[in-house]
């Protein structure tokens, strides 16, 4: 972390302004140290700000994320993946990020944040999760990166301060998502902007196969289910691909084999095909909590939180937008 990012860190507990004790510097970059408050201590380790363990439900993200590190990134993948989807879903333009404060809630291993960075934003990159230093090692070399890892319902930061805030394929995953989308709203300066975006509830999910496994795969060890999908997913791919071209019903009984499968959707290589269907399928089967949410819920739930301008559509996802008030004070 730089220094410049203490003055917008907060002790997750009492809200207070955190002193920097012990400090070990690289460059201008603080590799170690300690966050101190009158009552708290968190730990500063290899350039991450850490307030909280490493041990918590998103172990199976870190672990993914870490294995998978550059594969959604644009600049690993050669295609405008992640940055078609972050302008599809967000309806931002790459001029209204430029110099702003920009809060990515849920990095992962930062495809989003990069898409915003290669903008002229200020990112702050955060995920409960390990992800955060395959984040930082992705993007180290923008200056404008800040990565903490920390607690979406205790979240690190000075409140009433992004211009814009985002949260994408991440908060179906919490265990509480009506208060993770809650947290987020007044982290918004006064007129920011939010974009969240979640799966869709439907009568369809009971015939995806991942329901079905879940049960099982949850319980399962995250590194012993990942062995099964290394095992596994190379045949169901390609049983899904020669299901999926049969007439008539191919596309229908293809959904009904478990594998991620982005043949003929996406611009991929076979080697970078088999790479994004690996990280998929164990991402569809390995989150602790996995929550889908209806329009009317995600509509009720930025409404309630006293957001102006609210949209609730179908994009790659079901996506929620809203901005607070010119006038908001929190």
């Amino acid at each position: 972390m730089r220094s410049e990012f203490l003055e917008i860190l907060r002790c997750p507990q009492t809200g207070e302004q955190l002193v920097l004790d012990q400090p070990e510097y690289v460059g201008e970059r603080i590799r170690s140290g300690w966050l101190v408050s009158p009552q708290h201590r968190y730990l500063v380790r290899d350039f991450v700000p850490r307030f909280v363990s490493n041990s918590n439900y998103a172990e199976s993200f870190g672990m993914q994320w870490n294995r998978f590190r550059q594969t959604q990134l644009d600049s690993y993948s050669g295609h405008p993946i992640s940055a078609q989807r972050f302008w599809r879903t967000t309806a931002w333009h790459p001029r209204d990020l430029e110099g702003t404060w920009v809060l990515d809630a849920g990095c992962g291993a930062g495809r989003f944040a990069e898409i915003a960075l290669e903008a002229g934003a200020r990112v702050v990159a955060l995920d409960y999760s390990r992800a955060v230093d395959a984040c930082y090692a992705n993007l180290l070399n923008h200056p404008n990166l800040s990565v903490v890892q920390g607690d979406i319902y205790a979240l690190p930061l000075q409140r009433s301060f992004f211009q814009f805030v985002y949260s994408l394929g991440v908060l179906q995953h919490t265990p509480d998502v009506a208060r993770a989308v809650a947290a987020l709203p007044p982290m918004l300066a006064p007129g920011g902007r939010l974009c969240v975006d979640f799966y869709q509830k439907s009568w369809r999910n009971v015939l995806l196969p991942k329901y079905w496994l879940r049960p099982l795969t949850i319980r399962m060890p995250a590194d012993r289910l990942f062995t099964i999908c290394e095992l596994l997913v190379p045949r169901l791919l390609r049983l899904s691909r020669f299901v999926s071209r049969l007439p008539l019903l191919g596309g229908w009984l293809g959904r009904l084999i478990p594998v991620a499968n982005y043949s003929g959707t996406l611009p991929l290589s076979e080697q970078q095909h088999m790479e994004w269907s690996l990280l998929d399928t164990f991402d569809w089967l390995s989150p602790r909590f996995d929550n889908p949410q209806t329009a009317y819920t995600v509509k009720r739930w930025l409404e309630a939180a006293g957001l102006q301008h609210v949209e609730v559509l179908r994009t790659d996802h079901l996506t929620g937008r809203g901005a607070a008030s010119d006038a908001c004070s929190r």
